[in-house]
């Protein structure tokens, strides 16, 4: 497969780009229609409050310090955020900006390889490989994985800045290198193997080791240009200096956050056997990309024998590479490409629970699809029909991959499709069971979640997640006891989460007589984490049902807006606290206004501020529209539809309008006494109403017979009639 020299604005050079974006658009378009799944995506966008509002000038300031999720990755969270900005809290066309950074992390890997080696057909095959291959799906298919896709972008975006630098040396053009590799080590720390890379890149393509005799080993032929070599390690440690303080970084959250297993939980030799297998695994899924899944579970021991193969394949290989790599540099290059990429990943520093994940080898393969594009042609170049078959082979492993990478996309459109192929693919998988649970609670389907969560605990007893989970589920079946016990369990395996505090605090709330229990873990949760502002907020709302202590509750709502000026939910509650106070009725006002600022959708802030307004002489017209807003939010909020017909019967002329609000109330609940009461007396004003009024008044006393009010009016209305 000859290299042929096109320009890059060439035919074949513009139809190589298109296949590659027919290409993935025909795998990935579904992405478009799918929806948040349960695992990350609530912490990264749907449940993260910081993301939810969008691009702000807090927000920015929020993720240039957040280690949320046990990682600091401020330019992923910044990519979120102008999502939500752009999109709202809409899925589908976040999946949909996933796409397309692939989409260009593709094209920009076409027209990196095209650049450097000329070599049209092998730079378009992989590239082929790398748009459509379903070990590719989670990081596309994933919302979450937004920060593999992006730092994928910086990654190309660096190395396209370098080979310009490389073909012109001069620093205005090595500072963008510089910029680009921060910017990718803000959205991923995966990066921090770039240097490596580019120094490989050094040796091939761009030629800029002069390797020597052609009976010399690779090493060896390194090794006699040691200072060429030395002279290139020293031109990018700039970029190792950052690499490096990365590296410690991202170390140091992810202890933070729990992340990183110990070697008491995780030992060094399940590490290093299970990272052999690893490199074996990925490279057994790049060649027969079937049974892939979600999370793979990482085992109390590795099978020997697959250890035994990843440790063969690892030294095998490597001395394949070193020997032949003087007349294939390709090849030792593209397979350290792998095996040196993998390494922040493979599970030396075990983070999380996880054996090997999918979504890891999005960058690395391309060292061993570099190794196949132009390895392939050398093995049958002697072939005579290999000029017309390669290609033709090319394009069916091509095709091949994209249906099946098609047929992984699929499980992908919701968490219970997620989780379920999960479990038939794999065995003994906690993770797989819990989310599943928690996808199957989220639909309200308890009795089918139940096993699921008991068969996580079953597999992992000491795992507070699980437990904490089961917790949750429960909570959402209204046994705060059951829940109660499941966070205490959670609380005794990871006595310092403060979220589990909290949510153990919300369930004792819930049980008569535990409110100051609740109170004590809500301030122990605080004392974890001081700059949780939902703790702020529940033990507010926990304080203001003691009496004497509102006071507290109003200092506790006021500590959460500190936190978090926007918290919609606070306002509120302050305001009515406030409202308590006759003096206090214009700041009552204020919140109630804030908090419709913060969240305009705010349903119950409309209707509390309505009733606030109507009791302002002058401004019932003002209550009125608010009470609208509110119903036109929700319809069925039935509070709203009462309160509105009292406001209307004040009003002159509209006391057909009241009797209709009123009359929408009892629809929803027919049997609100007073609601029945307060039609009776509108209909007895309204000409040609008495009779309807009369039956009201008598619903009301058949809902309540010693209700006095309407017995009255029966009877007044019964003798004015005689």
């Amino acid at each position: 497969m000859p290299a042929r020299a096109d320009s890059f604005l060439s035919k074949r050079v513009l139809l190589a780009c298109l296949v590659l974006i027919a290409a993935s658009v025909l795998v990935y378009a579904p992405v478009g229609r799918f929806g948040f799944v349960t695992w990350d995506d609530p912490d990264y966008v749907a449940g993260n409050v910081h993301v939810a509002r969008g691009l702000t000038w807090q927000g920015a300031r929020w993720a240039l310090t957040a280690t949320d999720v046990a990682n600091w990755h401020p330019v992923t969270w910044l990519s979120h955020m102008l999502d939500v900005q752009l999109y709202g809290l809409n899925a589908g066309p976040q999946h949909v900006t996933n796409l397309l950074i692939h989409i260009l992390n593709t094209l920009l890997l076409f027209g990196l390889l095209y650049s450097m080696t000329r070599a049209l057909g092998r730079s378009a095959f992989v590239a082929g490989l790398f748009a459509v291959h379903p070990l590719h799906v989670e990081s596309v298919a994933w919302i979450s994985e937004r920060k593999d896709v992006l730092s994928a972008l910086f990654w190309m975006l660096t190395v396209w800045a370098y080979v310009a630098y490389v073909r012109r040396p001069a620093l205005g053009r090595y500072l963008p290198v510089l910029l680009l590799f921060g910017l990718g080590l803000m959205a991923k720390p995966m990066l921090v193997t770039l240097p490596f890379v580019l120094l490989l890149l050094d040796i091939w393509p761009l030629q800029r080791v002069e390797l020597g005799g052609a009976d010399q080993s690779w090493l060896a032929a390194l090794a006699r240009r040691r200072s060429e070599v030395l002279r290139l390690v020293k031109e990018k440690l700039p970029l190792f200096v950052l690499a490096a303080i990365a590296s410690v970084v991202t170390v140091l959250v992810q202890r933070h956050g729990g992340a990183v297993a110990g070697f008491v939980k995780v030992p060094l030799s399940i590490r290093l056997t299970n990272a052999a297998a690893s490199y074996l695994a990925y490279v057994g899924k790049m060649l027969w990309p079937v049974r892939l899944a979600a999370f793979y579970p990482l085992g109390t021991s590795t099978p020997v024998l697959q250890a035994s193969l990843g440790a063969l394949l690892l030294i095998g290989v490597t001395a394949l590479a070193i020997r032949a790599g003087r007349r294939h540099a390709y090849f030792p290059v593209g397979w350290f490409w792998y095996v040196g990429t993998l390494i922040p990943v493979i599970g030396l520093v075990q983070v999380g629970n996880q054996s090997m994940a999918d979504r890891y080898a999005y960058v690395p393969l391309i060292g061993l699809f570099i190794v196949a594009a132009w390895g392939a042609p050398e093995l049958v170049a002697r072939w005579q029909p290999a000029r017309f078959a390669l290609p033709t082979a090319a394009v069916c492993v091509v095709l091949a991959c994209a249906a099946l990478a098609r047929a992984q996309v699929r499980y992908w459109s919701d968490s219970i499709a997620l989780w379920q192929h999960a479990l038939d693919v794999t065995e003994d998988n906690y993770v797989a069971h819990t989310n599943m649970g928690l996808a199957l609670t989220e639909q309200g389907r308890y009795g089918e979640a139940g096993p699921h969560f008991a068969e996580a605990l079953r597999l992992r007893p000491n795992d507070a997640v699980a437990h904490n989970n089961m917790g949750a589920a429960l909570m959402r079946q209204g046994k705060p006891d059951e829940a109660a016990r499941r966070f205490a369990a959670a609380l005794r395996i990871q006595p310092g989460s403060a979220d589990t505090r909290l949510d153990l605090g919300e369930a004792l709330a819930l049980i008569p007589g535990r409110l100051a229990d609740a109170i004590a873990q809500y301030r122990e949760a605080l004392r974890i984490d001081p700059s949780m502002a939902v703790a702020h907020y529940v033990l507010g709302n926990a304080l203001a049902q003691v009496p004497g202590r509102i006071p507290e509750a109003m200092a506790e709502y006021r500590a959460a807006l500190r936190i978090r000026p926007g918290y919609a939910e606070a306002h509120l509650n302050l305001g009515t606290l406030l409202a308590q106070d006759p003096a206090q009725t214009s700041n009552a006002v204020a919140e109630c206004r804030a908090a419709i600022r913060s969240k305009p959708d705010y349903a119950e802030a409309h209707y509390d501020l309505g009733d606030l307004l109507a009791d302002i002489p002058g401004r019932l017209p003002d209550a009125i529209a608010e009470y609208q807003e509110a119903l036109r939010i929700q319809p069925d909020y039935v509070d709203a539809h009462a309160h509105l017909g009292m406001a209307l019967a004040e009003m002159p002329g509209r006391l057909e309008d009241a009797a209709a609000e009123y009359q929408a109330a009892l629809r929803l609940r027919p049997d609100l006494l007073e609601v029945r009461y307060n039609l009776g007396n509108v209909l007895e004003r309204v000409p040609g109403r008495l009779p309807d009024a009369i039956a009201q008044y008598r619903a009301a006393l058949q809902l309540q017979p010693e209700f006095q009010p309407a017995r009255q009016a029966l009877n007044r209305l019964l003798a004015a009639s005689r």
